[in-house]
């Protein structure tokens, strides 16, 4: 094993692997959480104990590709946003059943590992400009704080103004309101899993002052994967209509960024860029496609790498046995279902406003004193809330990129393959409207 991995070329060891692995872990628990209850959110018709077995199995899935076939440190889990995307666009929003919808994310998976062998993946990636790319990823955390504040009751619906701040004297508001600060004290301490321990206390204080019911059990065999296990192999005919394209096509965009991104990063902070390059980068993007793929015939939204590998990397981590032990760790997760009724959307929502924070920090990478690109990315990460709507921000704001960029005078400087997704985000937009 210390072989295998290399322990001695990159200067770490067993101890250090394996208390970086459970440190990844401890960072992204939170998801087991979070997913089912976004996914199984009410009105989608998803079971929550089996999208519960579907998230951890996933996870660990992908994440022992990951740590096995690159060898990087990196984790993965269904993705914040993407989960989002799923549940509240695709499904509640445009009324899409959610097999056909994990039907969606299956065949994103099956595409993505074409575009990943092929080497196109990188052709896309590098036609869409930079600034375009912050602004999905931004737009992506203003939509997942807008729902934990919708979730937790502080933002409710207003006749008058759209929306408005909700009764902040509501029980469950107020343990949301306690939630967020707790989470944002931790994190400012610098605190590894602070969203996940964040968690953990808001339930308990949930519990104490009698918001959230005491849990019977806390072991229990995990959830059966039945209600949701093959469904997206049953509905593959329906994905092939204008609309669903458009929410294929948004599927691959995110995951494509979301894990160029976080696979840069990663990376860079355990210095294993070389010449500003990613070695086994094929690798690792297949690994990613793949638990997609997992994924979606197990019961759960596009799988992607988690940039919170970040803190096993910051404990020491540097091999692929970070990976292993944190695959390892979702595992064990899976015989802790009883705790999802404990964690109410009360307790949800401090995750879902505390990571919106995280993501929109891309804001700062975009170019703002060039109207060209300020118009569209602006448009791209307001949309997505307004229009709560992931795919109509990324839409509305690749539409008015070769506009704004033709009107600067700078058509040469916009990519064919921006041209082509200008027609199908029209195409799109018209069959939406």
């Amino acid at each position: 094993m210390k072989k295998f991995f290399e322990f001695d070329k990159l200067g770490t060891d067993f101890r250090t692997e394996t208390i970086a692995g459970v440190t990844t872990f401890l960072s992204m628990a939170y998801i087991l959480f979070v997913n089912p209850a976004t996914l199984a959110a009410e009105g989608t018709g998803m079971d929550a104990g089996a999208v519960f077995t579907a998230t951890a199995v996933a996870a660990a899935v992908g994440t022992l590709i990951m740590g096995l076939l690159a060898k990087y440190p990196i984790a993965l889990a269904p993705g914040m946003g993407l989960n989002a995307f799923f549940a509240y666009t695709v499904v509640l929003g445009n009324g899409v059943p959610w097999e056909t919808a994990l039907s969606a994310v299956l065949v994103s998976g099956l595409i993505f590992i074409l575009l990943t062998i092929s080497g196109i993946r990188e052709k896309i990636i590098n036609a869409i400009p930079a600034s375009l790319k912050m602004a999905v990823g931004a737009g992506i955390g203003l939509f997942i704080a807008f729902v934990g504040f919708q979730n937790a009751g502080i933002i409710i619906s207003n006749p008058a103004t759209i929306v408005g701040l909700g009764d902040l004297t509501n029980g469950n508001t107020l343990l949301a309101i306690f939630g967020v600060f707790v989470t944002v004290v931790l994190i400012t301490l610098n605190i590894k899993g602070g969203v996940f321990y964040g968690m953990i206390i808001t339930s308990i204080a949930g519990i104490i002052v009698g918001l959230i019911d005491t849990p019977t059990m806390i072991f229990d065999a995990p959830p059966s994967l039945a209600p949701t296990f093959g469904q997206a192999f049953t509905n593959i005919g329906d994905v092939f209509t204008v609309q669903m394209i458009g929410v294929i096509l948004t599927f691959l965009f995110v995951d494509f960024f979301d894990t160029a991104g976080t696979l840069v990063a990663v990376a860079t902070k355990a210095g294993l860029m070389k010449d500003n390059k990613l070695p086994k980068a094929g690798k690792a993007l297949f690994a990613d496609s793949a638990a997609t793929v997992v994924g979606a015939a197990l019961g759960t939204s596009t799988t992607t790498s988690y940039v919170e590998s970040t803190t096993g990397v910051s404990a020491g981590g540097r091999s692929g046995f970070t990976a292993v032990v944190t695959a390892m760790m979702f595992l064990l997760a899976l015989f802790f279902s009883p705790l999802l009724n404990v964690v109410t959307s009360a307790v949800t929502a401090p995750a879902l406003i505390i990571v919106g924070v995280m993501m929109v920090s891309s804001l700062k990478e975009i170019e703002w004193d060039q109207f060209e690109i300020a118009v569209p990315a602006f448009l791209t990460l307001i949309m997505m809330p307004l229009a709560y709507s992931i795919a109509t921000g990324i839409a509305i704001g690749f539409v008015f990129y070769p506009v704004t960029m033709v009107a600067k005078g700078k058509m040469k400087e916009v990519n064919p393959i921006m041209w082509f997704l200008f027609v199908v985000f029209i195409l799109y937009l018209t069959f939406l409207s």
